[in-house]
């Protein structure tokens, strides 16, 4: 299954492994200071994100674009390539 989308580098990541993975890395601050959207800034919660993400496109594709420019060079799991 892997072929099916050989080119895309979200590939095989839930939108779930991404908020958390960035949260982690930037915090719900940081978050809101890199995409401009009120469920990183008012009683955040990586729940409340997805139900908004999941329904909202364009702050969808800030967000993934925000993990791939963040962490590009390396594995989703957090290893260097």
């Amino acid at each position: 299954m892997s072929s099916e989308q050989p080119n895309n580098p979200l590939h095989g990541l839930t939108l779930a492994n991404i908020v958390t993975r960035l949260v982690e890395y930037y915090g719900w601050d940081g978050m809101a200071q890199r995409v401009d959207i009120n469920c990183f800034k008012s009683d955040p919660s990586v729940k409340s994100s997805l139900k908004f993400l999941r329904k909202t496109q364009w702050a969808r594709v800030k967000v993934e674009d925000l993990y791939l420019s963040t962490f590009e060079k390396q594995s989703p799991w957090g290893d260097d390539k």
